[in-house]
């Protein structure tokens, strides 16, 4: 059986999503942070014959999460839930998972990345020279920085609109690192931060200045905070010299991420 969740089932649904907190962070941040009456913000639960909650599926906004921890789920439901809104669709989460909606999605482009998680900061870098949390006055800039990284789809997802309402509503914090020329060079971004966890995204440098500490110091600074608030952190790469950068700071391989990306549906 499939019904939407309510404010009355946020313990047994928490409680489920505990079993793999990592990979559930965006679920478990957008329950905490905007509970289940937001209209942007939709959850279904899947229960079985003894009324045990064995799926959860979110939507926030175009993006959909579905999450379940056994093999023989019965996925056709929440395929059904997610067939039956219009537009581009996105559909995120654990590999194995994933891998059974794709087919719902008309010409999907899909891309796989590595999932980690940094528990103690006993590899992150102690240096914080010149880096800064960015203010709402910053946010033009570190969207024009983010604008000019080839491997950043900035223009669908993000706005300096976005970015500055999302420090404004404290749902993000940008940490950034300046120049010889007092320019930003690089960003490092939280992200569905919870009471136990938070994702790190938007990990940005300019090209003329790599390899010159600036990602490890903002990086570093970042992630010595958040844990320092009692969160483990999470991200995901698919770019191999990222992922050097975030296994030296301590960062482990712990699953695959797997997002699903819907080519625009004509209109009939």
């Amino acid at each position: 059986m499939i019904r939407k969740l309510k404010e009355s089932d946020r313990q047994i649904s928490l409680n489920f999503l505990s079993e793999e907190p990592a990979i559930n962070l965006f679920i478990i941040g957008d329950i905490e942070n905007n509970g289940f009456d937001e209209d942007f913000q939709e959850l279904w639960g899947s229960f079985n014959e003894n009324n045990d909650l064995v799926g959860i599926l979110l939507r926030y906004h175009e993006s959909f999460v579905p999450y379940f921890n056994y093999k023989n789920f019965n996925v056709e439901g929440f395929k059904r839930i997610i067939n039956s809104f219009h537009g581009c669709k996105i559909i995120s989460g654990k590999e194995s998972i994933v891998v059974k909606f794709i087919d719902i999605l008309k010409d999907p482009k899909v891309k796989y990345m590595n999932f980690c998680e940094l528990k103690n900061r006993g590899k992150l870098s102690d240096n914080k020279n010149n880096v800064f949390i960015a203010t709402e006055k910053d946010a033009k800039e570190v969207y024009d920085l983010l604008l000019s990284i080839d491997e950043f789809d900035t223009i669908s997802t993000n706005s300096p609109e976005r970015i500055s309402e999302n420090i404004r509503s404290k749902t993000s914090r940008i940490y950034y690192s300046k120049n010889e020329e007092d320019e930003i060079c690089a960003v490092t971004q939280s992200t569905a931060e919870c009471t136990k966890a938070a994702m790190i995204v938007g990990v940005a440098c300019k090209k003329e200045d790599r390899k010159k500490g600036h990602v490890t110091k903002c990086l570093s600074s970042l992630c010595d905070d958040l844990l320092k608030e009692g969160k483990s952190l999470c991200l995901f790469y698919d770019n191999p010299k990222a992922g050097n950068i975030y296994h030296r700071l301590g960062f482990e391989n712990i699953d695959r991420w797997t997002m699903a990306l819907e080519k625009e549906r004509e209109e009939v």
